[in-house]
């Protein structure tokens, strides 16, 4: 039997996603914070980075490190928001069982399109979506 690796993928992230995925998307967040801060410091503040980074790198599990470090190898970033249910990393539209399980934080959601771990920005996090309750305001109006 043969098992494509994107499945095999989804089998390592579920397997990791069950050790608190919220902790770990976080980690990945602030790894990628840290590398970016790390370029733009003086030669003492930049190993003090470095101590920072081997220390966040230590607490995220091998198979979703070396993910994150293979799109760091090729210029992109690691992790990305989902705004209006799309990706900002590569502009493409995830779907709304994607956004609808980064709501509920049960699991690492990858993107389909460019393979960044996926977290929902602070505006799309808080907002919930509105229901129109039925009533005569919400009818059309006959004219």
């Amino acid at each position: 039997m043969h098992v494509e690796p994107t499945d095999r993928f989804r089998v390592i992230i579920r397997m990791m996603s069950s050790n608190k995925p919220k902790q770990l998307l976080d980690r990945l967040l602030k790894l990628q914070l840290l590398e970016s801060d790390e370029a733009a410091l003086d030669e003492t503040a930049e190993n003090q980075i470095q101590k920072q980074i081997a220390e966040v790198r230590l607490q995220i599990p091998l198979p979703m490190l070396n993910h994150y470090d293979r799109l760091v190898a090729r210029g992109k970033k690691g992790v990305a928001a989902v705004r209006h249910q799309t990706c900002t990393g590569c502009h493409v539209q995830v779907t709304r069982a994607m956004v609808m399980n980064l709501m509920h934080g049960d699991d690492i959601q990858v993107c389909e399109n460019c393979g960044r771990y996926l977290y929902l920005s602070e505006t799309d996090a808080s907002a919930s979506p509105k229901k129109r309750k039925p009533g005569i305001e919400n009818l059309p109006h006959a004219a």
